[in-house]
């Protein structure tokens, strides 16, 4: 099917802090071509983590193959239910900078942060760097998602306890790792000389 089940959307986008257990990344996708003030969708649909290969490397696979006209600008779309991992978001920006004609949106659930490395926040700050445009998942995106990517048999999204405070909680998580390092620095001083 071309849409998600039901369970498997509300179970891996839930927006939890603590996320044991959910080890699959899914990615939501809306791609389209910009034609001067219009645009037209050229295809969507969902992918998830295949035999040991990320759904981000999967996805730029499965659009380097379509041989992109350079002449045309495109829009591509992601909701993903996890950040991309340092790797990925290495790939992705690889990605972007030999399609200057493209322009990436990442919406995510949640944040992913492997436990052995640290390099997670260093990747999300080269792929913003990169030209992609990274946010935290709100009640909105989800709705979005609700009603386009997903088998819902026509009942409407609700929202569980938690997605608004979750989102937040994230979204400033996000902001202070993309924070330019001496801006980060200024706020340590900062704080050491207010004594907290």
């Amino acid at each position: 099917s071309i849409l998600m089940q039901r369970r498997l959307f509300l179970y891996n986008f839930r927006n939890l802090r603590k996320a044991k257990g959910r080890r699959e990344t899914y990615l939501c996708y809306v791609v389209k071509r910009r034609d001067s003030a219009t645009s037209c969708s050229l295809d969507f649909g969902y992918l998830r983590n295949q035999m040991g290969c990320h759904v981000e490397v999967l996805f730029l696979r499965y659009i380097a193959a379509w041989d992109l006209d350079p002449g045309r600008c495109y829009r591509i779309t992601w909701f993903t239910s996890w950040s991309p991992c340092y790797d990925c978001a290495q790939h992705i920006a690889n990605f972007l900078r030999s399609y200057p004609n493209l322009t990436l949106r990442i919406f995510m659930a949640r944040l992913y942060f492997c436990e052995d490395r640290k390099a997670e926040p260093e990747g999300l700050r080269r792929l913003h760097k990169a030209g992609a445009q990274i946010a935290i998942m709100t009640f909105k995106d989800y709705f979005y998602c609700w009603n386009t990517f997903v088998e819902n048999r026509e009942q409407a999204f609700k929202g569980w306890e938690g997605l608004h405070e979750n989102s937040v909680h994230l979204a400033r998580k996000l902001r202070r790792i993309l924070l330019p390092l001496y801006e980060v620095d200024d706020l340590r001083d900062a704080f050491k000389i207010l004594g907290l």
